[in-house]
């Protein structure tokens, strides 16, 4: 069986086509680094995903923060994850790095800021 995949762990996205047996890689074109492989091999194995999106903030000069995990998770949990992120609310300040949420799921995976967000006074 003959499939298509895009890498999405470097910049390159690679179109990379897979020739397979099951689960075997019999051949691989379209990578340009060895990542390509990698990727494709945990796409097969253990798909993971990392999530990007935003928590609700009070007393912020914004309502919202961006968030994002500091690794990636299966991508059969990304669901669950976000119901629990929904639930999320900070307290303003909120910097750039601060985790907002502590092992996410028992994933040992935190929810980190990616914005700084200032105190309303």
């Amino acid at each position: 069986m003959i499939k298509e995949y895009t890498c999405i762990i470097c910049p390159n996205g690679c179109e990379i086509e897979v020739e397979l047996d099951g689960k075997t890689i019999k051949s691989l074109d379209g990578a340009l680094c060895k990542k390509g492989k990698e990727y494709v091999e945990q796409e097969l194995t253990n798909p993971q995903r990392n999530i990007a999106t935003s928590v609700k903030v009070k007393n912020g000069d914004l309502q919202l923060v961006s968030v994002r995990l500091n690794k990636s998770i299966p991508k059969e949990k990304i669901f669950e994850a976000m119901k629990e992120i929904k639930k999320l609310e900070v307290e303003a300040p909120v910097k750039i790095g601060d985790v907002v949420k502590v092992n996410l799921l028992n994933l040992e995976v935190d929810v980190i800021a990616t914005k700084n967000i200032d105190k309303v006074y």
